[in-house]
This record gives C-alpha cells, sequence and structure tokens, in this order.
C-alpha cells in the first residue's frame, strides 16, 4: 500500500466574502507540494463561520464546488472542505470530497452546533461517508463531530478497519484548544488510526478568536505535525501505512471493540 500524502491549510477566513477566500487559499494552494494526494482546508472555508444560508448557501454548481473542481483539476489531488450548501430546499454545512476527474462525494455535518445556533439554521445529516483514496479508507467529518465518539467510531469488519484516517474540518476557537488537542488524541486512540484536524485562524465580528492547532497524530496519538499557533500554514504530511498495519498487528485492539448499531 502508497503512503498517504497530504497536506492541510491552516488560513485566516474573511467573514462573509467567498472573493477574498476563494482568491486567498488559490494563492495558499500554490505552496502544495507536487506529490500531494489530498488537501483539505477549514470548515466554512469560502464564508466563515456561521452565516445565513439564505444569503450564502450555494448549489453543487455554484462557484464555490466550481472552483474546487478547478483546483483538484490543476494540482491532481483530492481537495476537501466544507460550504453551505442548498440541496432539494433543505440548507446543509456540507463537507465536498472533490476528485481531480470533477466527481465528488458529500458528507452533510451531522452535529449541528446548537449552542451556536447552527442548528437554526442549517439540518444535520443522517449519513456518514467513508471514501476510498489509493487504497486508503478515509473518514471525513466536521468540527463539532468530534465531541461525539459514537459517530466517528471505526468499525472492525471482516478482519479490515473500516477506515483508516479520520478527518476534522474545523472553526473551533482558542478558548477551547485544551479539548481540541484532548479529543483528536483520543479519537486517535481509540479508532486505532491516523486522525488529522484543520482549524482556522484570526478573530470574526463576534469576538471569537481562532488559534488554529491544526495537526496530524497518529494512531497512538502521538503528533506528528502541528501547525503554529495562530499562523497562516500549508503543511504537508506523509502517512505511512505500513506503521499503521503493523502497529495494529502488535495491538490488535479492533478484534474486541464491541459491536453495534447506531440509530440516526
Amino acid at each position: 500500500m502508497k503512503n498517504l500524502h497530504l497536506t492541510y491549510i491552516q488560513a485566516n477566513l474573511f467573514w462573509q466574502d467567498k472573493q477574498a477566500n476563494l482568491e486567498h487559499f488559490s494563492e495558499l494552494l500554490k505552496e502544495v507540494p507536487s506529490e500531494t494526494d489530498l488537501m483539505l482546508l477549514p470548515e466554512t472555508f469560502n464564508t466563515a463561520f456561521p452565516v445565513d444560508p439564505k444569503m450564502f448557501a450555494e448549489t453543487v454548481d455554484g462557484p464555490t464546488v466550481q472552483w474546487m473542481k478547478q483546483e483538484a483539476q490543476a494540482l491532481n489531488a483530492v481537495i476537501c472542505g466544507t460550504l453551505l450548501l442548498e440541496i432539494d430546499g433543505h440548507y446543509h454545512n456540507s463537507l465536498v470530497w472533490m476528485r481531480p476527474d470533477g466527481s465528488y462525494e458529500l458528507y452533510h455535518k451531522r452535529h449541528t452546533f446548537s449552542m451556536g445556533g447552527e442548528n437554526q439554521l442549517v439540518e444535520s445529516g443522517s449519513e456518514s461517508l467513508i471514501v476510498e483514496l489509493n487504497g486508503w479508507r478515509i473518514k471525513p467529518m466536521v468540527c463539532y463531530d468530534i465531541r461525539f465518539p459514537v459517530w466517528s467510531r471505526n468499525r472492525y469488519l471482516d478482519g479490515r478497519y473500516e477506515y483508516d484516517l479520520g478527518i476534522y474540518l474545523a472553526n473551533f476557537p482558542a478558548s477551547r484548544m485544551n479539548v481540541w488537542n484532548t479529543l483528536l488524541q483520543a479519537r486517535a486512540i481509540e479508532n486505532q488510526a491516523y486522525f488529522v484536524g484543520v482549524n482556522r485562524v484570526g478573530d470574526d465580528p463576534e469576538g471569537i478568536h481562532y488559534s488554529g492547532c491544526s495537526q496530524v497524530l497518529n494512531a497512538k496519538g502521538e503528533v506528528i505535525t502541528i501547525a503554529k499557533t495562530d499562523m497562516e500554514a500549508v503543511v504537508p504530511c506523509v502517512l505511512d501505512y505500513e506503521k499503521l498495519q503493523s502497529f495494529r498487528e502488535k495491538f490488535p485492539v479492533g478484534k474486541d471493540w464491541d459491536s453495534f448499531t447506531l440509530n440516526h
């Protein structure tokens, strides 16, 4: 199995300014190494969070998804980020997994942040998503999902782990960085998988400060890379599949996991 080359982008976001955000990310993407397989952007990267979907939601044929398609093609890599989408008259905070060939998958954020009023703006999704890239099985999720271990849970089925890499794309405030760091480590350890958390930096008009702390962890919960606090960063990282498999074989806790059924 090939190693996976990913690059995550920790960036400041321009409040309610799609054009400025897309232009800014276009510049940052120029720093992405050519060998990258997967590029990860923060949650609601084109508007910041939260904003009124009646004003800012797009369709899958809209300019932001088209921009993602163009960037994925240009860099010959998958690009992943979230934005507000209107689908069949319903608003969602939707993660778009855009491939270089223009095909894509969608994951609608399951756990909308009720304490911030997100649940009043968009509908929760009901289906999880597992995608495959270069033989890796990957589970992408969004921000508040990190607090719900059952939703994030890996499974061991027919001698195989359901996923090898978990992703959280986030707008996670600086005031809760201890939670962010702790839960990322816990999710990696309990699911025996690599995990990456991609966060933003900067301030929004509501007075919320974001310090970043975007990072990649291995299945032991050890930090492999971490972006500098309060700074924009384009961070490449190589995930070693053989090291993951070796650890799983030496410590096969997945075989002892409880089986369960999740009711949506």
